[in-house]
């Protein structure tokens, strides 16, 4: 046995494109496939490795990569199921960027514990690769133009590497030849599987099981080590593999429905709610019959086909799709043992919201739903029609992610920032919008992107790292707008000028680039006095005091803001000038009444903005009952459990885009960070009319578990609060004229001055609204009566 080390060193920087904290691995293995001059797209190919270990290993780590996807087994027993993200952390060398022409890029590798796997003895490793060939219109992917895995471990003394050493054989069952259906903008493909070909696939004698004869497969091609063409670099993904939920049946097929003869209709498979899913079947069919698999989404283009063997047959489709109800058809007298499912996703949920309205519990949820569906590879405007990373609607999801993902999800939204900026223009600076095949300027979503994107991240973070890679980007895109006479920026109209899908002859342009660069000046400035670098300040303070001067002055029209008053009355634009700090507080109830209320033009892209820009006025029953206004069909309608790309319920079923979440957990539960990673939050509950509210808050920190409930007497909330960090709650006031307040049952208050001492709370000040106390990490109880 060969035994080397894997030299673990800090990672060189290709062209200083782009920054990894995480170690890389020193390369010995090869990247491997068959022998061919040119590889099809949409080919799946098979690898196995047999090993000898002396003993179980406590622990082994392998890196793997492929392009463009892999399953990994070990002794049989799935390890990984759909590896490898598509994309790419950086182009090999930075470059001037034209739209559908992607650039050369590294690739991720995944780092995979498969200690608990292997055995003493003879081991047995096997992969399946699927090959794309195809980055999709919407610049997802990027591709090598060659299929490749490659897989690294070190085992005990045993060195393992993908090398000739491996056999590998192309899977015949899987069609190479599948047409993709139009608009043709996902990467990934349909399948077309004939059982007939299958080398065992779902059964105890598969070619991924211990003792397959694979004698007449073919010694594996090597081709490159990293980092040479066509694969390039290797760089440690951003995110964990996929979080596989396991194969589950669906609410309407439970196993006790099970056999039945299929009478030719198709079977609708429903699933507890809006998944992305691969489908799967256990049936008895004659040979040559043809299973049919869809979504019931209207605009899904991921389909299946398969081609029965004889007998009793079991197969799940590894092109997974989004779906609240499966539809899968059967040849008539087909027998169907058993229909399932497999959910797997970025992470998890754990963030909660929960009040007394039932209503705006079903729409926080429903937003979250949303969330996980658009996280994926990477996050994406919906998970049906494109798979595409724009960068605005990142932004949207980055509103209410902190409330509702773990670490991965996070860490999904870092490769987002990562994978936009590393492949903007190397000339200009604009960034890629569409990230990481496609380059198109956006400026409406590149200025919001600063703000609620990269900014955002850090502040919920405190990611320096992160900060410091994207400051130079930010800098240098906020240099291409220049100052008017009148102190309002020049308008920037990019590759397309876009800004909303509300009604096109509502939107008061100008009003809204103007606001959404202010507001990426603001957090530039805050970038840099985090990162210690005042170079650019004067260029911030200037431009920010010049501008703030000139929007009032110019956009204000006694009640509103308007670039033209005549024919803007944007809810839009005044949400944004009272959000980013534009507007006097003195302003906000006209704005409010005048525009906000009677004026729904913006789409989800920007309607969450307008509810918390009403609860910023203070105007959270307005908020709420707009909210209801707007979203009402969708959230009455009980087949839904996530929200669409339109206000009225249409286009994709499941847009990223929607935040309504936002205003409920950080303005109406009331928590939010007062200082970078959540060292210091504030909890300012809102309740307007409801008598109980939730918040379970997955934050960096750790959980933040909040429940406030009130009667007309009383008022009691409970708080657990995580290590490191210092809140500062506030009992409202606007409920009774309170007198006493016990922090476990302790009076810490009463009659306006604070009594006793309560190790770990302390009380700090009284507001108009707040009786304000400090709280250390812990469980609390506060009574207020």
């Amino acid at each position: 046995m060969r035994i080397k080390e894997i030299i673990i060193t800090g990672i060189v920087l290709l062209g200083s494109v782009l920054p990894h904290s995480a170690l890389a691995v020193e390369w010995t293995a090869e990247w491997i496939w068959v022998k061919e001059r040119f590889t099809d797209p949409n080919t799946w190919m098979t690898f196995r490795k047999e090993i000898s270990l002396d003993e179980q290993p406590q622990e082994s780590f392998a890196y793997i990569s492929a392009d463009t996807k892999y399953w990994l087994w070990i002794n049989g027993e799935l390890v990984v199921f759909e590896g490898s993200y598509t994309g790419g952390p950086s182009p090999v060398t930075p470059a001037p960027r034209t739209d559908f022409f992607p650039i050369a890029s590294n690739k991720y590798y995944d780092q995979v514990d498969i200690s608990p796997y292997l055995t003493e003895g003879t081991n047995t490793i096997a992969v399946l690769v699927w090959y794309y060939g195809d980055n999709g219109q919407k610049g997802t992917h990027i591709s090598s133009n060659k299929g490749g895995f490659i897989f690294q471990a070190d085992i005990g003394n045993t060195h393992v590497i993908s090398d000739d050493s491996w056999k590998v054989n192309p899977h015949p069952a899987y069609a190479t030849k599948v047409t993709k259906q139009s608009p043709y903008r996902v990467a990934a493909w349909n399948i077309d599987y004939d059982a007939n070909n299958s080398m065992g696939d779902w059964t105890d004698n598969a070619w991924y099981k211990p003792g397959y004869d694979d004698t007449h497969w073919q010694q594996a091609k090597s081709l490159h080590r990293p980092p040479r063409a066509p694969f390039n670099a290797l760089f440690p993904s951003e995110i964990p593999i996929l979080n596989n939920y396991g194969l589950a049946y669906c609410e309407n097929f439970p196993a006790s429905e099970f056999p039945f003869v299929s009478n030719g209709e198709t079977i609708k498979c429903v699933l507890d709610f809006n998944k992305n899913v691969t489908p799967y079947f256990d049936i008895e069919a004659k040979q040559g019959q043809v299973v049919h698999i869809d979504s019931n989404m209207r605009l899904n283009t991921i389909e299946t086909e398969y081609t029965t063997k004889e007998g009793r047959q079991q197969f799940e489709s590894y092109s997974w799709f989004n779906a609240r109800t499966i539809e899968y058809t059967f040849p008539k007298g087909v027998i169907v043992h058993g229909l399932k499912y497999r959910w797997t996703g970025v992470g998890s949920t754990p963030g909660h919201f929960e009040a007394d309205d039932a209503w705006f519990t079903r729409i926080w949820q429903m937003a979250e739903n949303t969330l996980y569906i658009c996280a994926r590879d990477n996050f994406m405007d919906t998970p049906d029609r494109e798979r595409g990373l724009w960068i605005g609607d990142v932004a949207d999801q980055a509103s209410y992610l902190f409330y509702s993902m773990d670490k991965p999800g996070r860490d999904l939204l870092k490769k987002a920032i990562k994978v936009t900026l590393a492949f903007s223009d190397s000339e200009t600076g604009i960034f890629a919008g569409l990230g990481p095949g496609r380059f198109r300027e956006l400026p409406a979503q590149s200025l919001q992107f600063i703000e609620q994107g990269i900014w955002h991240y850090y502040y919920n973070t405190g990611d320096r790292e992160t900060l410091e890679f994207a400051y130079p980007y930010v800098h240098n895109y906020l240099t291409l707008w220049g100052a008017q006479e009148d102190g309002l920026a020049t308008f920037r109209s990019g590759a397309w000028k876009w800004t909303d899908w509300g009604p096109q002859d509502t939107i008061d342009y100008d009003v809204i680039q103007n606001a959404l660069y202010y507001s990426a000046l603001v957090s530039a400035r805050k970038m840099a006095k985090a990162l210690g670098d005042d170079t650019h300040l004067d260029f911030y303070n200037s431009r920010i005091t010049a501008l703030k001067k000139a929007f009032r002055a110019e956009f204000w029209q006694n009640g509103f803001y308007s670039s033209n008053p005549q024919q803007f009355k944007d809810d839009r634009a005044n949400a944004v000038a009272i959000l980013f700090g534009l507007a006097d507080e003195s302003q906000y109830n006209s704005i409010v009444d005048n525009v906000l209320v009677p004026n729904h033009f913006s789409s989800p892209h920007f309607e969450w903005m307008v509810y918390n820009a009403m609860a910023i006025a203070g105007r959270y029953d307005d908020a709420l009952s707009r909210m209801k206004t707007r979203y009402g069909k969708q959230v009455d309608n009980p087949v839904r459990s996530t929200l669409t790309e339109y206000m009225n319920g249409g286009g994709t079923e499941n847009h990223a885009w929607n935040a309504p979440s936002t205003v409920l957990s950080k303005y109406i539960a009331g928590i939010a960070p007062t200082s970078v990673a959540w060292n210091t939050y504030e909890i300012m509950p809102n309740m307007a009319h409801m008598k109980r509210i939730e918040q379970h808050v997955p934050s960096v920190q750790g959980d933040i578990d909040f429940v406030i409930s009130r009667t007309s007497e009383n008022l009691t909330l409970e708080l657990t609060s995580p290590v490191n960090t210092v809140a500062t709650l506030g009992v409202p006031k606007a409920y009774f004229d309170i007198s006493k307040i016990s922090v476990n049952g302790r009076v810490l208050w009463q009659n306006g001055q604070a009594r006793n001492n309560v190790s770990g709370v302390k009380f700090v000040s009284e507001t108009s609204k707040y009786i304000n106390f400090e709280v250390e990490p812990g469980t609390w109880q506060i009574d207020a009566l």
